[in-house]
């Protein structure tokens, strides 16, 4: 059986979280010089609006920008001008990619422990209002994965975890591939933790957070990937396997809505694409949703309704300041 902490949920004098309620999810911003134009715009729309919290699902810099302190505080201090309670979860831009030239020449280990201690202190989210969080470090065996975290809102439950583009960060050098292999267990152990927890809370659904595309496609059979134009997997060992597999596993047996959201790709979409096994069928109550990411400085509301059996929607948010060719809603 596994160890659960608790679940944090919002507290204090404040009134109960209403039954139906919008959040915002962002990522893969900002990049560049535009971005950083841009982004304050950004913030603004969903500062005004009606807003229980927002989530920066990775990436708060390009692959190529510098990774250094200077730049970290720059970000905090951006995400902490939210109205609205912010959870960040770390991107491969923010660490595993930091080795680069031209990001510094950094050492990626030593960035992610900057970054963990920088963004991840404490029980509350950044933001100029906070919301209590749960994080994976308050078990002593799990105690430097502060990134990962956890929270109910209402009667759904929220789950960040720390899954990175470039690969999950294997494949590139023996350091790496030991610290994926530690981080990844990690990883799917708070996972499997959130579904079981999930189920003794009676929660109306459940929406996972995290910064990489896992490619989802690459477990879909041959025929059927061929015929939508997916192009097969390479030959690399894929940094995700290990946890597509435990995802489909508790998808399959929690009986209520599911939610991924992630960025990496830069590609707003929405769609299905967990297939039930040996099959080309949906597997109906999950869903994929990939955030916006530069040089498309926009965000998506979710709307959550405990009461709708689908509990959730989903609703692009164009920021009108931030297209190609301004103009107003």
């Amino acid at each position: 059986m596994l160890m659960l902490a608790g679940c944090a949920a919002l507290r204090g004098g404040g009134a109960p979280p209403p039954a139906r309620f919008d959040i915002g999810l962002i990522g893969d911003l900002p990049y560049g010089a535009e971005d950083e134009q841009h982004f304050p715009h950004l913030m603004q729309a969903m500062n005004d609006a009606n807003l229980a919290f927002v989530v920066h699902n990775g990436d708060f810099k390009s692959g190529v920008s510098p990774c250094s302190d200077a730049l970290y505080d720059a970000r905090l201090a951006l995400f902490h001008t939210s109205k609205h309670p912010l959870i960040y979860l770390p991107g491969d831009n923010e660490w595993t990619d930091c080795h680069r030239p031209l990001a510094g020449g950094y050492d990626p280990l030593e960035r992610l422990t900057t970054l963990r201690a920088m963004f991840f202190q404490g029980d509350q989210s950044l933001g100029r209002r906070t919301l209590p969080l749960t994080r994976q470090s308050s078990d002593p065996s799990y105690a430097k994965f502060r990134e990962n975290v956890r929270w109910t809102y209402g009667d759904v439950m929220f789950v960040g975890l720390h899954i990175v583009g470039s690969n999950n960060n294997l494949g590139r050098a023996p350091a790496a591939d030991a610290e994926y292999v530690e981080r990844n267990a990690a990883t799917v152990v708070w996972l499997q933790q959130g579904f079981e927890l999930a189920k003794r809370q009676g929660a109306k659904g459940l929406m996972l957070i995290m910064q990489a595309n896992p490619y989802v496609e690459d477990r879909w059979p041959a025929d059927y990937a061929k015929g939508l134009h997916i192009a097969p997997p390479d030959s690399t060992p894929s940094g995700f396997s290990g946890f597509l597999t435990a995802l489909e596993t508790e998808v399959l047996a929690f009986d209520k809505p599911v939610v991924l959201v992630h960025g990496d790709t830069h590609y707003f979409r929405l769609d299905k694409p967990l297939l039930s096994p040996g099959s080309t069928r949906t597997i109906a109550h999950f869903t994929r949703v990939e955030t916006f990411g530069t040089p498309n400085v926009h965000w998506v509301r979710a709307m959550i309704d405990p009461a709708d059996p689908q509990v959730f929607q989903f609703k692009p948010e164009l920021v009108w300041k931030n297209l190609v060719t301004p103009r107003s809603p």
